[in-house]
């Protein structure tokens, strides 16, 4: 199976695909909202590591998180736009 990069993600983001992923015990939703600003969405919670319920992120966070994300899916929109 190939590897799921950074650069796959971007283009993913960049067309319309809301990517779910496991982060540090919590699951999550990122979509892109503007250029270079994504919505991170929390869907789980985890009583021992409280996390906000939605934050704005720049693409250079999204790199520095990209190698540590787990359980990595995609879906596009219903209209195919954010």
């Amino acid at each position: 199976m190939k590897e799921y990069t950074f650069e796959m993600m971007w283009e993913d983001l960049n067309n319309g695909y809301q990517i779910y992923y496991t982060y540090v015990r919590n699951r999550y939703l990122l979509f892109k909202t503007a250029p270079n600003c994504y919505t991170q969405k929390l869907l789980s919670t985890n009583d021992k590591n409280p996390q906000p319920k939605m934050s704005m992120l720049t693409l250079k966070r999204i790199r520095e998180m990209h190698p540590h994300m787990e359980d990595i899916e995609f879906k596009i929109t219903s209209d195919g736009i954010i």
